[in-house]
């Protein structure tokens, strides 16, 4: 083992970034098959509600005008090697666009490790 090494601790060399997409729920199975292309293989999908800069939206119900303050969206996460990251926020950001005010965001964070309880891979072995 390496001087300064850990057992069982992988390298830093493979880096890995977690995805966050906060999209419009129709647009879940464009955005699925669009990350299939680029080779994405798994992902956690949740039901969530929220507003942005526009604050929710004006609805009419039985003649009775409200503010719906939380908008149903759909937020997806995926854990992906570095080099593809690019190509998922691109994937994402087309299938996902629709031109329209709410088309969601997409955020990006370091992972620092990863693990496959079943094998007890780590890294992007895990993924």
């Amino acid at each position: 083992m390496a001087p300064g090494a850990t057992q069982g601790v992988p390298s830093l060399e493979q880096t890995m970034k977690k995805v966050e997409a906060i999209i419009k729920p129709f647009k879940l199975d464009e955005v699925k098959d669009a990350l299939a292309e680029v080779g994405v293989q798994g992902m956690t999908v949740t039901e969530v509600k929220g507003f942005g800069r526009t604050g929710g939206k004006k609805e009419v119900y039985r003649g009775s005008a409200y503010v719906v303050d939380f908008v149903p969206k759909v937020k997806l996460e995926v854990v992906v090697p570095d080099d593809i990251v690019v190509q998922v926020m691109d994937a994402i950001e087309k299938s996902a666009r629709t031109g329209r005010i709410g088309d969601g965001k997409i955020f990006v964070t370091p992972v620092e490790e990863a693990l496959r309880i079943r094998t007890g891979e780590r890294g992007d072995e895990a993924i």
